[in-house]
C-alpha cells in the first residue's frame, strides 16, 4: 500500500512538473500586460521553469526508489 501511494504521489509530482512547462508560455504573456513586471520577466521565466525542474525531479525520484525498493524486496523474498 505504502508502495502504491509513493509511485501515485511520483506520478503526480512529475505530471505537475511538466504541466509547469506546458503552460509557463502561456501564463508569461498574462503578466508580462502588467508593467510592473515586465523588468523582472527573466526572473519570472527563471522562477517557473526551476519550479518546474524541482517537480519533474522529485517525481522521479520518487518513482525511481518506489521501484528501486520494489526491486530489493523481491531479491530479499528469494
Amino acid at each position: 500500500m505504502k508502495n502504491r501511494f509513493q509511485l501515485i504521489y511520483g506520478i503526480a509530482l512529475l505530471s505537475a512538473g511538466l504541466g509547469v512547462f506546458y503552460r509557463t508560455p502561456y501564463v508569461i504573456q498574462k503578466i508580462q500586460s502588467f508593467e510592473q513586471f515586465s523588468n523582472e520577466i527573466w526572473f519570472i521565466y527563471f522562477c517557473f521553469y526551476f519550479m518546474g525542474i524541482i517537480l519533474i525531479g522529485g517525481g522521479v525520484k520518487k518513482i525511481w526508489g518506489t521501484f528501486k525498493e520494489s526491486n530489493d524486496e523481491d531479491r530479499k523474498e528469494r
